[in-house]
């Protein structure tokens, strides 16, 4: 993007909606993505700070008077300075405290969705860190109107909330006080704790006094602060954008670019609970189910909202797994006929493929159902492709044969072999076409049946012809007999041999298959527990830091009252872990059982074949023996009357 786009407008009527273009561009973005938001009043200088971060001059609108500039929430979207096939998207609000709209409950929808896009809040003020500052942050203290967790444990919930708020840094603008307490030097970050600090008591005084620092204190996992001096002399601060970085004040430039620097390097990539990572096509179908939820009065529940977005995601997934899956045989299909063996190489490593990107993309699967429906999905491929590989194998096969055969189809039509001693030619002429047609390439899983059928076909007009050879005797026309049956007994066995080996190619195919499918399930698990034990342990380390804090501050009673709170948190981590750890097992049982069912069918199916073959009929020990002694002699000894006797 070369400029800024509107992600979410305000209406005339004050309502919020989604632009359709921006989604449209956000689908596009199949990256992960940094998403850095930045609230505060109006007229703050938000903008600049975000044009830094673009690495632009201008970009978003910087107002030059008392009227806020930006309305709604406001995108750019670039590729993220220092984090490789990452995408930094920027998100400029619209001034908190605009005396121009109507809504009092405006600024939290907007301070409400900033909290829920991004992965790094920051907050603009304008100062100093004073009670007033903080008491102008009411909005901190109203996000549970516009923001829960679940349906339910609703008294719980700020407890979880820090597994889905973003970090979080103060942005003070225009500083101009020592960074002094007590007389001592202190950095920012002390300054800002400082500011945060909780008061004793429990009057209603002191308690209006905690809540935004609490509130803050307990929904954000990380916090940072940066003191900016005045920029530059009053009179040039209109035209900020246009300023030559010369006449910017070095201390400013200093600030901006440490500002820069810590968000580049340390601003995450926005995850969903459990450590699901964001893309931009995600994140815009988050901003539309929260900004619909809010617009229509309700209250977005965020593990809702996880639930319908995997939904889509794991829908969107399984398509996208088999539209893989279907390019790569649609490729293959070009090369039709081929062996079992090559169709079912390609057929593994593209569902490999195909279960690789269902992997990357779904989210919450955690009973394997979409997993279930990619496999079903490309087995019914699979089954169609060998069904097209078939028929072009057969046509093939008919092919060559029509053509190896047409002589011998023309001296039929001539009555060529209607003489004495016809039956031995068309026999030579028979047995010409089937060496011919052994040594033609490239005829497919269809081979031997195609064959079948044709000698078959050919036997009708053999024995019409057999019998009607005055040059042979009774005695000779039943060796012939029982040659022909013996050729066909060994096609149809030939056939079914045929068959067999086929079928153990797929269920070695099936076999390997499940094997790589289990091995990507596995490293599938591990990675999601990864991130479920460390999204629970960063927001325990938060927890306890605060609780040290309070502790170190002289606040006891809420230390304590914190401590029961851990202990819950922990237990509801450990709660979760297992549940987690039992569904992936019932998963994994699942999946075996599917592969065993699959697997006891071709076994079935092969013990079948095989005693079809066992009962097939053979011919008698005579028989076999005439026959035998018939073939190493060779037609042309018989044609000249020297049968074995």
């Amino acid at each position: 993007m070369d400029k800024p786009v509107c992600l979410i407008e305000t209406a005339s009527d004050g309502k919020l909606f989604v632009q359709q273009s921006a989604m449209q561009l956000l689908e596009q973005i199949q990256q992960p993505v940094v998403v850095v938001a930045v609230v505060g009043l109006y007229r703050t200088g938000k903008s600049y700070l975000m044009n830094r971060l673009a690495g632009k001059q201008t970009g978003f609108a910087l107002g030059s008077t008392i009227e806020s500039k930006t309305k709604g929430i406001w995108m750019w979207c670039v590729p993220h300075p220092t984090k490789a096939g990452t995408t930094l998207v920027l998100l400029d609000t619209e001034g908190l405290g605009d005396v121009d709209k109507g809504d009092s409950k405006h600024d939290t929808k907007i301070f409400s969705l900033s909290v829920l896009l991004s992965s790094t809040l920051v907050l603009n003020s304008q100062g100093t860190i004073d009670n007033r500052a903080i008491e102008e942050l009411q909005y901190v203290t109203e996000l549970t109107e516009y923001i829960k967790i679940k349906s339910s444990d609703e008294d719980e919930e700020d407890a979880e909330f820090v597994k889905f708020f973003p970090s979080f840094i103060w942005a003070v603008r225009d500083f101009t006080l020592e960074q002094k307490i007590n007389g001592q030097h202190v950095t920012e970050d002390q300054y800002l704790e400082f500011a945060l600090k909780l008061k004793p008591g429990a009057s209603r005084t002191v308690n209006e006094f905690n809540l935004p620092r609490q509130c803050i204190r307990n929904y954000f996992p990380s916090r940072k602060c940066f003191t900016f001096p005045f920029p530059t002399n009053p009179e040039n601060v209109s035209s900020l954008e246009s300023l030559d970085p010369a006449d910017l004040s070095p201390d400013f430039q200093e600030v901006t670019e440490r500002f820069c620097k810590f968000v580049f390097d340390k601003s995450e990539v926005k995850k969903l609970k459990d450590g699901y990572t964001v893309t931009g096509r995600v994140l815009g179908h988050f901003a539309k189910t929260y900004v619909d939820t809010i617009s229509s009065g309700k209250v977005p529940f965020l593990e809702n909202a996880v639930i319908a977005m995997a939904m889509i995601e794991n829908e969107a997934a399984v398509k996208e797994g088999l539209e893989v899956y279907q390019n790569g045989m649609e490729k293959l299909k070009n090369s039709f006929p081929l062996e079992l063996k090559e169709v079912s190489s390609e057929h593994q490593c593209l569902s490999k493929t195909a279960t690789q990107v269902l992997m990357k993309r779904s989210f919450k699967d955690s009973e394997g159902t979409y997993l279930k429906s990619l496999e079903d999905g490309i087995n019914k491929l699979f089954h169609g492709y060998l069904c097209q590989n078939e028929e072009a194998s057969k046509k093939r096969c008919e092919h060559i044969l029509s053509s190896l055969s047409g002589t011998m189809t023309e001296k039929l039509k001539k009555g060529f072999y209607a003489t004495p001693g016809g039956y031995v030619l068309f026999s030579q002429d028979l047995e010409d076409i089937v060496k011919k047609y052994k040594t033609q390439g490239n005829k497919g899983v269809k081979a031997e049946d195609t064959l079948k059928e044709f000698l078959k076909k050919s036997s009708v007009e053999s024995n019409a012809i057999l019998q009607a050879d005055n040059k042979l005797t009774e005695k000779e026309k039943k060796i012939m007999e029982e040659r022909e049956k013996a050729i066909l007994l060994a096609q149809e066995i030939n056939t079914k041999e045929e068959k067999q080996r086929q079928l153990e190619e797929k269920m070695e195919a099936e076999r390997r298959g499940n094997e790589e499918t289990m091995i990507q399930m596995k490293k599938k698990m591990d990675e999601e527990m990864k991130l479920q034990r460390e999204e629970a342990q960063c927001a325990m380390d938060s927890k306890l830091r605060e609780q040290a804090d309070l502790l170190e501050k002289g606040f006891k009673e809420k230390a304590d009252r914190m401590s029961e709170e851990i202990e819950d948190f922990r237990r509801k981590n450990k709660n979760a872990e297992k549940e987690s750890d039992k569904l992936f097992k019932k998963m994994i049982i699942n999946m075996d059982k599917r592969h065993a069912e699959t697997m006891n069918l071709m076994k079935r199916q092969h013990s079948e074949q095989m005693e079809a073959i066992m009962s097939m009929p053979k011919p008698s020990s005579d028989s076999s023996a005439l026959v035998l002694r018939l073939l190493l002699v060779g037609l042309s000894s018989f044609a000249g009357g020297s049968c074995p006797r």
